[in-house]
């Protein structure tokens, strides 16, 4: 299966999509915060992020989803800052703190290319919303240099649409995360009053451009929505109720990571249900209401997460 943006770069509608997006970066309206700042004369929004793209590390990485990973690793660039700035990120660091280094498009292709050149199965963007036009620019540069793998767009999940209709075409995964159910909860932890809806949005979008999650004959994912969503302590995220959505009102294919990973960063020993890990019963719980919903393509699902 050929990745998608090589046909896009042959027609001219990749580099047609860059020019689009650096139109869009001098108002900026990326994300959703659409904070209407002129990036490319230098001007910060939410994300104090210019006309160029920070990355604070690229390399193979064996911690993705397994149709990510493969036997040589998911290719992921760790873009710096975000739109969203969820207090408790785990990436505080690069997400809250900017760490990491301003780079041109050339190098963010090398980049990928050297990737590629190792092994990995794909290119895996994190946190990739508010560089979308870099990310672009770049890919024009890399397609005529021999990138041939699939690109994963690995976001928060609180998308623009005129932003993801300028990646149709483009790109090939999309891996979003949906957080929070209750938009109350958005807004304490994130500062967002929408979150919900603009990410029930953003995943119809993305299951309109990519539809389900398409494996290749060694399980490597080719094309699809990837979903994650992290459990949290309390219910906070609102596990049941997206599950119930995405099964509804996506797919009942829908490859979902349920992330049992949850731990105190940031600044999240100012919350009280976050100062805490979650629970093996919490996580039990939510295996048993992706069962529930009718959901069975779930990411390291084992019987013992059922029990």
């Amino acid at each position: 299966m050929e990745s998608l943006y090589r046909k896009a770069w042959r027609t001219g509608e990749l580099a047609e999509k860059v020019e689009k997006g650096r139109e869009i970066l001098g108002s900026c309206r990326l994300c959703p915060r659409a904070c209407g700042v002129n990036r490319l004369s230098g001007e910060r929004g939410f994300c104090r992020t210019g006309e160029k793209a920070r990355v604070a590390h690229a390399g193979p990485h064996f911690g993705e989803e397994a149709p990510l990973v493969g036997r040589y690793g998911s290719g992921t660039v760790f873009l710096s800052f975000c739109n969203l700035g969820c207090v408790f990120c785990q990436n505080y660091e690069i997400s809250h703190e900017g760490e990491g280094e301003e780079v041109s498009a050339e190098i963010l292709a090398d980049m990928m290319l050297r990737l590629q050149a190792m092994g990995c199965h794909n290119i895996n963007w994190v946190t990739p919303t508010h560089v979308v036009p870099a990310l672009l620019e770049a890919v024009l540069l890399a397609v005529p240099r021999g990138l041939t793998v699939p690109l994963v767009y690995n976001c928060g999940g609180y998308e623009s649409l005129e932003t993801l209709r300028l990646l149709e075409g483009v790109v090939d995964i999309y891996m979003p995360d949906f957080k929070f159910w209750d938009p109350s909860i958005g807004l304490k932890l994130t500062g967002v009053p929408d979150y919900p809806q603009v990410a029930r949005e953003a995943l119809r979008e993305m299951y309109r451009q990519v539809g389900d999650l398409v494996l290749d004959p060694q399980g490597l994912a080719r094309k699809g929505l990837l979903v994650r969503h992290l459990v949290m302590p309390e219910r906070l995220s609102g596990t049941r109720e997206v599950l119930s959505f995405l099964a509804r009102e996506i797919s009942p294919h829908t490859y979902v990571n349920l992330m049992g990973q949850y731990r105190p960063c940031g600044e999240a020993f100012n919350y009280e249900p976050l100062r805490r890990p979650v629970s093996p019963q919490e996580m039990a719980q939510a295996f048993r209401w992706a069962e529930e919903a009718g959901l069975e393509r779930l990411d390291g699902k084992t019987s013992m997460h059922l029990r």
